[in-house]
């Protein structure tokens, strides 16, 4: 069974960096690593190499307007 946890919120571009270095923070600093997602703590421990995706997405659409995503994808397997 898998857990996940997700949540979705607008934030300003200067909170959202500030979240992004505190994550980047966490990965440099030791073995595990503790996320704010939403109103939940959870904690990862990713190895010292892992698989990583970097997509972004760029969609022109004559009624809805332009829309633009950027998705970080960090995966690994738990030993």
């Amino acid at each position: 069974m898998a857990d996940k946890t997700e949540s979705k919120q607008e934030q300003t571009r200067s909170q959202f960096a500030s979240y992004l270095r505190s994550l980047a923070d966490e990965l440099e600093s030791g073995d595990e690593v503790r996320l704010t997602v939403g109103n939940k703590d959870v904690t990862v421990h990713p190895p010292e190499s892992f698989d990583t995706e970097v997509t972004v997405v760029e969609r022109s659409a004559a009624l809805r307007g332009n829309k633009e995503t950027i998705e970080l994808t960090a995966e690994w397997t738990v030993k």
